[in-house]
């Protein structure tokens, strides 16, 4: 489906009431605006925060524990 805005004063954008509701913008929610390419994609701040989440619960490996932690630095040390 395809809506429409009209950018007013100021750079303001009105997000149409149905996508507002859909993806759960709230009067007074952070919004990001990321650049892909030659778009413009628009997230609350929650939705980044869940992307950057997941992103480095992939890094960690699992289990993560002390031990794994310290035997790391220990061997980033040896390296030295």
């Amino acid at each position: 489906m395809t809506y429409h805005a009209k950018l007013i004063t100021g750079g303001k954008i009105v997000i149409p009431a149905d996508l507002r509701r859909e993806f759960g913008f709230k009067e007074g929610d952070s919004l990001v605006f990321e650049k892909e390419g030659d778009q413009l994609v628009i997230k609350s701040m929650e939705k980044v925060i869940q992307e950057v989440r997941s992103k480095v619960k992939m890094l960690i490996k699992v289990p993560f524990t002390v031990d794994d932690f310290i035997a790391d630095k220990r061997a980033e040390a040896a390296r030295e």
